[in-house]
């Protein structure tokens, strides 16, 4: 398979090349407003400099809180801990979102019987902002009734300080949590017009409500939240259209209040903050100056190599790669991409992936010369050569990034979407960009000029 679109006029091809080349300044506006904020407010355009957005910033750069919480799994049977987790970590990830946190990271860690969560919040240097957003989820449960017999036992233990005296006497835990919660609302009751909170629960949840139900006709369920009993009605008959109702001394706030905290996530299983720490952004701070100048430095040496050893067609793959840095800094900033230093690695390394087509190609181009080719005939043949190597080689890398970011870690992750980004806006650079630059220098003078398109020390 050819690479396509090969039959591109050099008319047609400088007109590109001024269009890349606008662009490119464009691109620079918005990758990098600092150089071109004086340019801007002397035009005017002040404003224009000051809506720009800014690049997002994970925690080990920008600083932020470290949480860490242990989870009470004592009620959830051990097959279902995974799952318990796993319904946890999204609960916190869409409650930290509701307040703003961007692109937080939850992590469920494992040591033996125990499970913890892991929350970092970039941006969140105050702990105290940060456990409140944590804190604030409220933990829902439904408890039914305990038989008398049961009941007298525990009671009796308590005061004797006995095996079950730190027991409820009078309810027991049920499997219906704040996890089986589809969504919550605020209604009036039509008798009382006192505020309530309306219940949909999941499909399975409705199934575990419409058997507690069942077997507590004449019976109480207590709601507890938080630990704290709200509402303890008796069960008049079974409930079968999977909803609850929560009633209790609401204000129409306080009822709107609940409902919210509800939506946003009740937890599906207790947990206790057991590690806090503030990450301060000077060690954060260094290492990006650090990745930033590595980034600079192995752009240079790439610049320098490509000129010295490719000449004419290396100036033309160093102005791609410029406009590639411009274009996927950009990318980071319109999708946004939260830059971590691990990120920023990725993207290093992309600069040097996005040359290494550039070298295939001109390879090419050199071997179509000695054979005796034209210029024109040289370029479009080594570009169409090289394709296939080109796209085997940026695929295979694709995938393994995709595999890096399926199974990775947060960090892995930042990893392997940077340079899958970079993977696919290099092979629009050195296919597009670098092709129409050199078949739009083409000219008859060119054409006596064949040594500056070899390589090396080639005559």
């Amino acid at each position: 398979m050819r690479q396509p679109h090969q039959s591109i006029r050099p008319s047609t091809a400088r007109i590109l090349a001024v269009v890349f080349l606008l662009a490119g300044v464009l691109l620079g506006v918005l990758a990098v407003p600092g150089i071109f904020t004086g340019v801007l407010e002397s035009a005017g355009l002040g404003g224009v400099a000051s809506q720009i957005p800014a690049y997002r910033f994970g925690l080990d750069i920008q600083g932020g809180a470290h949480l860490v919480y242990e989870a009470d799994l004592l009620d959830v049977s051990t097959p279902e801990h995974g799952n318990a987790m796993d319904a946890l970590r999204d609960v916190i990830e869409r409650r930290v979102n509701l307040f703003g946190v961007a692109e937080p990271v939850v992590q469920v860690e494992q040591s033996g019987n125990e499970y913890r969560l892991i929350v970092e919040l970039a941006g969140v240097p105050d702990i105290g902002v940060a456990i409140r957003m944590i804190g604030e989820t409220p933990y829902l449960e439904f408890k039914e009734e305990r038989p008398a017999d049961d009941r007298e036992v525990i009671i009796e233990d308590q005061k004797t300080n006995g095996p079950r005296a730190g027991e409820d006497p009078y309810f027991i835990q049920t499997k219906l949590t704040g996890r089986y919660i589809e969504r919550a609302k605020v209604d009036f009751d039509p008798t009382t017009f006192q505020p309530q909170i309306i219940l949909e629960l999941t499909k399975e949840g409705g199934e575990i409500f419409a058997d507690l139900t069942k077997r507590n006709v004449g019976h109480q369920v207590a709601i507890y939240l938080d630990g704290s009993p709200i509402s303890a009605p008796v069960v008049q008959e079974e409930i079968t259209e999977g909803s609850a109702v929560i009633s209790g001394n609401f204000t129409p706030q306080s009822a709107k209040e609940l409902a919210g905290r509800l939506n946003a996530g009740a937890l599906p299983v207790p947990i206790r903050l057991i590690s806090q720490e503030t990450i301060g952004a000077s060690l954060g701070e260094e290492s990006f100056a650090r990745s930033v100048q590595a980034g600079l430095i192995g752009f240079l040496a790439v610049a320098l190599f490509m000129i010295l050893w490719y000449r004419l067609p290396g100036v033309l793959a160093v102005l791609a790669l410029v406009l590639y840095t411009l274009l996927l800094l950009s990318i980071f900033k319109l999708i946004p991409v939260t830059l971590t230093i691990a990120g920023i690695a990725g993207f290093i390394l992309s600069i040097g992936m996005a040359v290494d087509a550039n070298i295939l190609i001109f390879e090419r181009t050199k071997e179509e010369l000695r054979a005796g080719r034209t210029l024109e005939e040289a370029i479009r043949e080594g570009f169409g050569r090289a394709w296939t190597s080109i796209r085997d080689s940026n695929v295979s890398s694709l995938i393994t990034s995709m595999i890096l970011y399926w199974f990775g870690t947060s960090i892995v992750q930042g990893f392997a979407l940077t340079l899958s980004l970079g993977i696919l806006v290099s092979m629009f650079s050195a296919i597009t960009v670098t092709r129409t630059l050199l078949i739009a220098v083409m000219t008859r003078r060119m054409e006596k000029m064949r040594v500056l398109f070899l390589s090396g020390i080639t005559r």
